[in-house]
Parts: C-alpha cells; sequence; structure tokens
C-alpha cells in the first residue's frame, strides 16, 4: 500500500477479509507468510505495529453509558494521553467529524451513523499512520453509508492517513485507489477499479434459456468467442456486444427468453477471477 492510499478488501462475507484485518491489527498471527505494516512484522514486532495503526471494528467498541468525549478520553489513557494535549486533540477529531454538538451526550442517545463517526475519531485519536476499517458502513442505511466514506475521503487527506478498508458493496469498493478482491481466503485480483475492469474484454452479455449450455455450444459454433455458462445463464464477453445482440436474437428466435448487454463490473471481474458469481461466496 501507498503512503495517503485508499485501498480496499472486496468480498463476500466469508471471504477471509475479517481474518486478513485482525491479522494486521496483530490480533490474529498469521498460519503462513509474513505480514508488515510500515517494515514491523506483525508477529515479532506487534508492539510497534500497534502504535502506528487505528482500528475501527465491524462490531461497535463505544461504552453507551459514556459521552463520546469521556469514550476519547478513556481510549487517548491507553495511549498515555493526558490533559491539555488530550483533550484538545479529542475536540479537534469530534469537531471535524461533526460530532462536537453532541460531544456530551451519551452514546446510546446518538444514532448509528454517529456512533460510527465517534469510533473513527477513537481510531484516529493518537495519529496513527494507517487506519484499519473493518466493514465500516455496516448497519447504515444507503445514506448513513455515503456520509462515512465522505467522511473517510476528508478525513484521509487532513490526517494524511493510509486507509485499508473491508467492504462486501460493490459502490464502496468503486471508491476506493485500489482494490484486492478476496475469495476464499485467497486474493483473487489486485488493482485500481478501472484496472480491473479494463481486463475484461468488451462488453457483458448475458442470456436466459431454457437450454443454456445446447445455446452456448451453438453461439460458440457460429460467432465463436468465449462463450460460458454461470449459475444457468449464458455469458459472452465481446467487444462488440450491442452489436452482437440483434444477430443472436435473430439467429436463435425462441431458444432465448431474455439478453442483458452493459460495460464490465466488479462483479463481472470477480466472476472473471473466482469461475463463481459474488453471492455465491456467502
Amino acid at each position: 500500500m501507498g503512503a495517503g492510499e485508499l485501498f480496499g478488501l472486496l468480498g463476500p462475507n466469508g471471504g477471509g477479509k475479517t481474518t486478513a484485518l485482525q491479522v494486521l491489527a496483530t490480533l490474529l498471527h498469521p498460519t503462513g507468510g509474513a505480514a508488515r505494516v510500515f517494515g514491523a512484522d506483525v508477529r515479532g514486532d506487534a508492539a510497534s505495529v500497534r502504535r502506528r495503526i487505528g482500528v475501527v471494528f465491524q462490531h461497535p467498541a463505544l461504552d453507551l453509558r459514556l459521552t463520546p468525549l469521556e469514550n476519547l478520553r478513556h481510549h487517548g489513557h491507553l495511549y498515555g494521553f493526558r490533559g491539555v494535549a488530550l483533550a484538545g486533540r479529542s475536540e479537534e477529531l469530534l469537531s471535524r467529524l461533526g460530532v462536537a454538538d453532541r460531544a456530551g451526550d451519551r452514546v446510546s442517545t446518538l444514532s448509528a451513523g454517529l456512533r460510527r463517526r465517534v469510533e473513527i475519531a477513537k481510531g484516529l485519536l493518537h495519529r496513527p499512520g494507517l487506519l484499519l476499517l473493518d466493514e465500516p458502513t455496516a448497519g447504515l442505511d444507503p445514506r448513513g453509508r455515503r456520509d462515512v466514506w465522505d467522511t473517510v475521503e476528508d478525513l484521509r487527506k487532513a490526517e494524511r492517513i493510509t486507509v485499508l478498508a473491508t467492504t462486501h458493496l460493490m459502490d464502496e469498493a468503486e471508491r476506493c485507489d485500489r482494490i484486492g478482491i478476496l475469495d476464499k481466503g485467497v486474493l483473487a485480483a489486485l488493482g485500481t477499479p478501472a484496472e480491473l475492469k479494463g481486463g475484461i474484454r468488451g462488453d457483458v452479455i448475458s442470456l436466459a434459456a431454457a437450454d443454456p449450455r445446447e445455446l452456448a455450444r451453438e453461439i460458440r459454433g457460429r460467432f465463436g468467442g468465449e462463450v460460458s455458462v454461470v449459475d444457468g445463464a449464458v455469458r459472452i464477453e465481446r467487444r462488440d456486444g450491442a452489436e452482437l445482440v440483434p444477430r443472436l436474437a435473430e439467429a436463435f428466435p425462441g431458444a432465448i427468453r431474455s439478453i442483458t448487454v452493459g460495460e464490465p463490473t466488479l462483479e463481472d471481474v470477480f466472476l472473471q477471477r473466482t469461475g463463481h458469481r459474488f453471492q455465491d461466496g456467502t
């Protein structure tokens, strides 16, 4: 990961995203290979890694009976912060995150979105170089999800921090500078969203048919190219996708129930790299 980069780990539930993040956070020992954060080995130099990372877990880690300011104060004590410096940093973050007007209210009275912002403030309190976010928008509505990602973008620039976030949502992965696609614990793809989608040759055509395997065989014989059957549908990657659609409809009347065509998406990338649809891994 590059300095200041927003890197996303994209994958279905059970794909290994949280496990990878827990290894980087020194909460789990890797069973193979090695992992380093700013050059420090997560197993041999865990204390050094912990000083330089902030972590926002998927499950809330706030004391609901305390206020946001009190939560930050107690968290700061764990890093040895006290007095004016701690108070100033806490107030700065709560203001930047738009929670200053609720700093004295109990966390139990805050909305899910505001609680997530307080969680992020906790992760940034000690000025880490790397912020780890595990499914940062879990449980939020669409507006809340957008707000969190906008906040992460703003903070990344203001704090000059590198961010690694896990997600199972394609639109969130699209916001990242680079993404790694995880499937069953294996890194299936790595690159910018544009690079990964560019690896698919042209448009993606999907056809529903009564006998998809027979239709795929006939299309392959008549038009050539890469034709496959995935989850009971015929899938074609072609540069002239829009032009091919009417030719397919004319060539196989009655055999095709429906046709869709579109530009490649990250879900298409996942399918291409893993051989199954994204939701199959859930």
